[in-house]
């Protein structure tokens, strides 16, 4: 086992730390990461638009006769999201390249603006819209890859004018928000050209292109196969101490919210709760998988503090149960540590998995209704649970079954660890005694 931890620490280590730090990855993971909040209040006034309370009370009929005044908030923030992804995509890789951030985050709004064709509609009576008007759906999860795409080759734009000098260069006396403005120039007008051209001239449809060639991913992402491949690399990047969300989260998170916006239009529309489009947008893996954090170590930690004797495993317990009740897991697997360590990994990496399986049959075959709501993470596990599943009680339940299997697959793999670090501390009071 000595021998398989030195091999995976010396070639693999290195390849997921340089996979971890990649640039692209990280701008993705920035820009969706910072939309977060919008997405998270937004989703909230679906709950509110479907409250789980009997249909007989006044506030339930009073909410859902304004349910369409109270979906507006939802639809100008979850319902827009890669219009607020974009932004922070394109500040986080022009950062990245050293080049102005703002410049760069406004550059890929742009970018990605003019790969949506506007509709001239004629008057409407009842909303009073007339002219041109943008279709929200091409602003939403079903834009997000575009403005990816989009937001590389307008940065990269960026990036080469000003490598290369082929900008307009102010004298030093110019104050430098103008300066940066005449900058921006010429990127500017390369990205109208090029990306304008190609939609408006050569009639590309971006929206339909690219939706067309995620649409396998996204079925795969919702498929109880890849709901265990993304656990197993989740918790496979944790082991060697590397950020499971930031890497696999950077990739899988466009599709998942891809996911979560079909659930919550599903259900404004009308859909029950237990047979909305997809099981497993990214709250399902949060409340049903990663319960406590990565890894599912909400289990470890109560073993830590319940069963273990050893003096080491007790005070990590101590330390580290309050942050992973509300899904913050460093603590352990640095502290345990899990991290290259083969006898807590095994269980880190099959507990995720197995959980996962028990809550997509449950989820599938109807017993709990399915996720719409992206609940704050920081939450314990059984209220965000609840919540995401728009009020439904038995994800409280399907929640704390799942606690209580990972306590049990968790036992024998935390006696042995425990056990190595009790015969450590009687030998260490051992050699103390004989001095």
């Amino acid at each position: 086992m000595e021998k398989l931890q030195n091999w995976l620490e010396e070639h693999l280590a290195p390849a997921m730390g340089a996979l971890g730090s990649n640039r692209y990855l990280l701008a993705v993971r920035d820009g969706v990461v910072g939309a977060l909040p919008l997405i998270i209040v937004g989703s909230f006034f679906m709950i509110v638009a479907n409250p789980p309370l009997p249909s007989d009370w006044g506030i339930y009929q009073f909410l859902t006769a304004n349910a369409a005044k109270i979906l507006l908030p939802y639809r100008m923030t979850m319902y827009i999201m890669a219009l607020y992804a974009v932004f922070g995509m394109g500040y986080s890789l022009s950062k990245s390249y050293d080049l102005d951030p703002l410049s760069g985050a406004i550059l890929s709004i742009m970018a990605f603006m003019l790969t949506i064709s506007p509709v001239n509609v004629s008057k409407d009576a009842n909303a009073g819209v007339a002219g041109f008007v943008l279709p929200m759906a091409s602003l939403g999860s079903g834009g997000l890859f575009v403005g990816i795409i989009v937001t590389f080759i307008a940065v990269n734009i960026f990036r080469l004018t000003s490598n290369s000098n082929f900008k307009i260069t102010m004298p030093d006396q110019v104050p430098p928000s103008v300066a940066r403005s005449f900058e921006a120039l010429t990127p500017t007008l390369l990205v109208i050209l090029l990306i304008g051209s190609i939609t408006y001239f050569f009639g590309f449809n971006w929206s339909a292109a690219i939706t067309a060639c995620i649409k396998p991913l996204v079925n795969a992402t919702d498929s109880l196969p890849g709901v265990l491949l993304i656990s197993f690399l989740y918790s496979f990047f944790w082991f060697f101490g590397i950020h499971g969300a930031s890497i696999v989260g950077s990739i899988a998170r466009p599709l998942w919210l891809t996911l979560l916006e079909a659930n919550a239009t599903a259900a404004a529309n009308g859909t029950p709760m237990t047979q909305l489009p997809a099981i497993s947008p990214e709250p399902f893996y949060q409340w049903f998988i990663f319960i406590g954090g990565a890894g599912c170590t909400i289990g470890l930690a109560l073993l830590l503090v319940t069963v273990c004797k050893s003096k080491y495993a007790k005070d990590l317990g101590r330390i580290g149960f309050l942050p992973c009740l509300f899904n913050i897991t460093e603590p352990l697997i640095f502290g345990a540590p899990i991290v290259l360590n083969l006898t807590l990994a095994i269980p880190f990496v099959l507990t995720p998995m197995i959980c996962g399986v028990v809550a997509w049959f449950a989820t599938s075959l109807g017993l709990v209704n399915r996720v719409i709501v992206n609940a704050p993470w920081t939450l314990p596990g059984p209220i965000g649970a609840f919540l995401a599943c728009g009020g439904d009680w038995r994800a409280i339940v399907l929640n704390l079954l799942l606690i209580a299997l990972s306590c049990v697959i968790y036992y024998p793999f935390v006696k042995i660890w425990d056990k190595q670090y009790l015969a450590q501390e009687s030998e260490n009071v051992a050699a103390e005694a004989e001095k």
